[in-house]
């Protein structure tokens, strides 16, 4: 039988917070540029805190999706191809991949013309699973 599990929504809303976050991107470029490349070149106890908390979400979603391979709900593929998508983004910035950094720096480049596109879509993206989070557990609670 389908279930919700009870960190699923609990899941969405932390990754929907945390992209949107970036709302502070939109607002104060300098500010938020300079707090992101200050975590990602101190690896202090600030990074690996955040890093831990987004990779342990990450495989858990993953497990779940794998646990309930034949039996999923649709959200649940979200937790396949973004939990990858953010574990090799957390490895490629640990191991500093060159190409990874330099992707990133130009990401935060606050003179990019592409800026507000970039961090509006983030802030999109973290809307979205935000508000998916807030549904899965008006569901949960209901079922």
């Amino acid at each position: 039988m389908k279930r919700i599990k009870f960190y699923e929504p609990v899941f969405f809303i932390l990754f929907g917070l945390f992209h949107l976050h970036r709302i502070w991107g939109l607002i104060d470029r300098k500010a938020y540029a300079d707090f992101w490349i200050g975590i990602l070149n101190s690896k202090g106890v600030s990074y690996y805190f955040i890093m831990g908390i987004l990779a342990f979400l990450c495989i858990l979603g993953i497990i779940t999706f794998f646990k309930n391979l034949h039996n999923n709900y649709w959200w649940r593929y979200i937790y396949l191809f973004g939990g990858v998508y953010v574990l090799f983004d957390l490895f490629a910035i640990a191991t500093g991949v060159k190409f990874w950094h330099e992707l990133l720096l130009k990401m935060f480049d606050i003179s990019s013309t592409y800026w507000n596109m970039i961090w509006s879509l983030f802030v999109l993206l973290g809307g979205a699973v935000f508000i998916l989070g807030l549904i899965l557990l008006k569901k949960m609670k209901s079922e």
